[in-house]
């Protein structure tokens, strides 16, 4: 089940492989998402260290948050994979202009797992074509129900 979604990332970015990643979290953020307080329009994944993490993930607490806990909404959240898997996205986003995105949230056994994907960047007209296609594909969908709707007339 999807907890949220960048939808950006389809329109900014070739994708090329995706991959799952657990994601480490607080007891009030896994709350707060149960909730729906979770947005991830801007977000990136970063390397450092060896180890990957999710920054511009934004998780709003809940007014019921605990009274010793000093809830942080934009908090950097580390990534959990296997090392052969790190190690490999680190090759790849070394290469020239690839560079790691992240797709959705979504449960897996009672977990949050982060989809995240390798990806790059789109150019100015590729952008522009892809407009154009969604655009074409809605009018091409208006002309054919102007015409079925049309033609039960007659």
């Amino acid at each position: 089940m999807t907890i949220a979604e960048n939808r950006k990332a389809h329109f900014n970015y070739h994708l090329e492989e995706r991959f799952e990643a657990g994601v480490v979290l607080e007891g009030w953020e896994v709350k707060a998402i149960r909730e729906g307080q979770v947005q991830m329009t801007d977000g990136y994944v970063v390397i450092k260290d060896g180890e990957l993490f999710l920054i511009g993930l934004r998780i709003n607490a809940l007014r019921s948050a605990s009274t010793h806990i000093k809830p942080e909404a934009d908090r950097t959240k580390k990534l959990l994979m296997h090392k052969e898997q790190i190690r490999r996205l680190i090759g790849k986003t070394e290469q020239k202009g690839y560079t790691l995105v992240p797709l959705n949230l979504h449960w897996k056994g009672g977990r949050v797992k982060a989809e995240i994907a390798l990806a790059k960047g789109k150019a100015e007209h590729d952008k522009r074509h892809t407009v154009k296609e969604r655009e074409w594909e809605r009018e091409k969908g208006r002309l054919m129900r102007h015409k079925v709707s049309s033609s039960g007339k007659d």
